[in-house]
């Protein structure tokens, strides 16, 4: 069985069928067996877009959850455990999204679909290229 937990970036491109997505996590995404999405990745679309800095998500928003479902993902929610995790990771990396997946792929056990080397900082099993 394979599984993944999809950064919010990677989450995006496969969701809109980018074609900057590379060839090695699109194959580990067709021939998964579950393919995660963290909440607090939609809060993050939601937040850029307010904040005029992912403009191309605009037209997705009113069906990105709805999308994401019929897509096959599984969403997982943020719980107060992650939550207290990502707040007291020993990392330096500052950015709070990237945090709460980082400590939701611990709690989870799931290796990330992310282009985001720093992942690599706290160890957590990464695919991308």
């Amino acid at each position: 069985m394979s599984a993944f937990l999809l950064d919010t970036n990677a989450f995006a491109m496969a969701l809109t069928d980018d074609p900057r997505l590379p060839a090695v996590p699109r194959a580990r995404m067709e021939q998964a067996s579950r393919l995660t999405v963290a909440a607090i990745s939609f809060y993050e679309i939601g937040q850029k877009v307010r904040l005029g800095r992912w403009p191309e998500m605009l037209p997705h928003l009113g069906e990105l959850e709805a999308r994401a479902r019929a897509d096959g993902y599984d969403l997982v929610p943020l719980t107060a455990a992650v939550a207290l995790e990502a707040s007291m990771m020993d990392w330096n990396h500052r950015d709070p999204f990237d945090r709460l997946i980082a400590a939701l792929a611990r709690r989870e056990g799931l290796p990330l679909l992310s282009s985001d080397a720093a992942f690599d900082e706290i160890g957590i099993p990464r695919f991308w290229r």
